[in-house]
């Protein structure tokens, strides 16, 4: 029976790497790096991160394994969203760098972002540049008529 056991661990041990076992107890020659959440969902946001958030928000009792994947996807489009508008407002101003002017002027000239954002004041963004037509000078018919004349 001793010669049994020992020809098995020989045999067993002849498979076996140099190398430590997988994490949790897993056994397996070759350990295999940790893709994170966010990597394995495409994303950039942390999907680990808005998990521990929505925990110790402590908004519902159990949190799905789906809903912070699925919250720091809509919060990552958001932002491409704003950064993209914010760039254009940028280029348009001819500077390189975004101010919160660019965001202020990217948010209030989209419909839909402004309607989501409207009760939201962002510092140093300022208004958006609007006159009254009732304060602008009236046109005369002095010009249009000189005009006709020569």
């Amino acid at each position: 029976v001793g010669a049994k056991i020992a020809r098995y661990s020989i045999i067993a041990m002849a498979g076996k790497t140099d190398a430590k076992p997988a994490a949790g107890g897993r056994k397996g020659g070759s350990s295999k790096k940790a893709v994170s959440r966010s990597a394995k969902a495409g994303l950039q946001f942390p999907v680990g991160r808005v998990a521990r958030y929505l925990k110790k928000g402590k908004y519902a009792e159990r949190i799905g394994a789906g809903a912070p994947v699925y919250l720091a996807a809509v919060l990552e489009y958001l932002c491409a969203e704003i950064l993209e508008l914010a760039g254009n407002a940028a280029r348009d101003n001819k500077k390189n760098r975004i101010v919160p002017r660019h965001i202020q002027l990217a948010i209030r000239n989209d419909e839909e972002l402004s309607k989501l954002l409207g009760n939201v004041t962002i510092a140093s963004g300022g208004v958006l540049p609007n006159i009254h037509s009732v304060l602008l000078p009236k046109k005369s018919g002095k010009k249009e008529d000189a005009s006709a004349e020569v």
